[in-house]
Formats: structure tokens, sequence, C-alpha cells
């Protein structure tokens, strides 16, 4: 048994078909010369929906399926009022003055209960964070206090300061204090024992410590507690505003509630929602602007 050798036919080569090249997995120029190509992970791949729509579809699902009801007889007016009649008694409000003038009274509360409660949380806490016998002195009686209903201590606030806006103001000032408190401290307490000793090699003093490493590594639990504070901010003015106001939103309520018009009193818990959505905003915002430094999970 032998095995040829001769040479293969010219003919049967030349009508062979050329190998196709492997495709490169980058892009060429005109030059030929090899460009990168931007590599997207799969997870992002899909089809991009515009934030603003996905945040929106919620709210408005929610509409139409209370409209719905609403028309189907299945919510009567007495029960809860349809989104169109309130969004006509929300245009009568606005259009004779009463809103404005009680959102305007309401956010001068809450900005002065905001202001004094933010005074005394972080103040509190940088006493407490920052010294261990302000810990010891401090720190006990908060935790008390903090577990305590503000909303129970309204009898005593009425008894103390009347029925003017000192109550008020000072109710909101107690609900603000606290979430900020325990995430000043929080936040000054778990700053990085490396980086306060890396601070004091480098010849950093105590208060150059504390404002070039304590509290910026605080900033982010600081604000943190702010939009918390926020938050309660709202809730306390709900019940401050029902001690004989005679302006703002909660009085509102209360007139409303005596004529059971259910209708104005969603237009004042909506603008209540609102009031609180563009506060959070704000937070939010700051939590932007100051702390770029700060790396973080944005979701995908």
């Amino acid at each position: 048994m032998s095995i040829s050798h001769a040479p293969p036919d010219p003919d049967v080569v030349a009508k062979s078909p050329a190998p196709e090249a492997t495709p490169a997995h980058c892009d060429t120029d005109s030059v030929g010369r090899p460009e990168l190509v931007r590599l997207v992970p799969s997870s992002t791949r899909r089809t991009r929906v515009p934030r603003w729509l996905r945040r929106t579809s919620g709210p408005v699902l929610l509409l139409i399926l209370w409209q719905l009801l609403s028309s189907t007889g299945v919510l009567t007016r007495d029960v809860l009022a349809s989104p169109g009649t309130i969004a006509r008694v929300a245009g009568d409000l606005v259009s004779d003055g009463s809103l404005p003038d009680a959102m305007g009274v309401s956010l001068q509360r809450v900005a002065l209960g905001l202001l004094f409660g933010v005074v005394v949380g972080t103040g509190l806490a940088l006493v407490s964070g920052l010294f261990r016998v302000g810990e010891d002195l401090v720190d006990a009686s908060v935790q008390m206090l903090r577990t305590v209903p503000f909303v129970g201590l309204i009898p005593l606030f009425i008894i103390w300061f009347g029925i003017g806006e000192a109550p008020k103001i000072a109710i909101i000032t107690l609900g603000v204090s606290f979430p900020l408190y325990l995430n000043v401290y929080a936040g000054i307490r778990g700053v990085d024992a490396q980086l306060i000793e890396a601070g004091e090699s480098l010849g950093l003093s105590r208060r150059g410590l504390v404002r070039h490493v304590v509290l910026p590594g605080a900033l982010p639990g600081a604000l943190t507690g702010l939009r918390y504070s926020l938050g309660i901010s709202w809730l306390a003015l709900v019940f401050a505003e029902q001690i004989n106001a005679d302006a703002g939103i909660g009085f509102l309520m209360v007139q409303a509630r005596d004529f059971l018009r259910t209708d104005v009193i969603v237009v004042c818990l909506i603008v209540y929602a609102f009031l609180g959505l563009l506060a959070d905003f704000v937070v939010r915002t700051l939590e932007r602007l100051l702390l770029q430094w700060r790396p973080t999970f944005t979701g995908r």
C-alpha cells in the first residue's frame, strides 16, 4: 500500500473559496488603524425608558384607578371625592387665596421649628459625639426623652406656652431634634479610627481633626438625619395645627372636618405630601453637591 504525494490540482485550488476573515473585536478607521470600542454591560443594553416617565407612572395609574372607582360608584362622594372634584376644589381654594395663605403660615411654622430643631439636635450630638464626658451627661437623657411620644407632650406645652404659636413650634422642634441627634452622633462615632490616626500623624490638632476628618465623615449621616427630620416636621405640623389654630393647612382641615368636606381634606393632604416631597428634593440636591467625593452605588 502506497501513499501518493502528487501535487493538488490547480483548478481545484483556484475554485475553492478563500477562508473568511474572523471578525475582530475592534473597529478600524478609514486608514485601517484599530479603534477602541466601548464595552457596554449587558445589564444596561436594554431599552431605556426616561426616568421621569417611570417615576410618574405609579401616581398616574393610581389616579386613573381612583377616577374609575369614583365614576363607577364604588367610591361615593361622602367617602372620598373624585380626582376631578378635588382638582376643581383646589382651584377654588387657590383663586380665593385661602390655600396660599395657609401654606405660607404652615411653611413659616415648619421653618422655625426646623431651624431650632437643627440647632438643638446637632449641638447635642456634637457634645455627645466629640467628648466622652458629654456623652455621659447628654446621651442617656436624650435616649429617654426620644422614647416619649412628642404628641403626648402637647397638653404640657399648652400649659407651659399657652395656645399661641409657641407650642406649635415647640412640638416641631422636639420632633426634629431626635432624628438629627441620632444620625449626627452615629456619623461622628462611625468615623474610621485609622483616619484619626493618619490625621494625628500628619500633625493635625484636635480642632483640625474635627474640622477636616470628623465633620466631613459625619456629613452623610447628618444629611440622612435631616431627611428624616423633614418628614417628621410635617407630621408634627399636622398635630401642632390642631392646637387652637386660626390659620394654616391644619386649620383648613379642621374646618373641612366639621363640614364633612372630604375634598378639602384631600387637597390639604396632597399639599402636605408635595411640600414634603419638595423638601426631600432639596436635601437630596444638597447630598449630590456636598458628597461628590463619596462614590456610591446608584442602582442598575
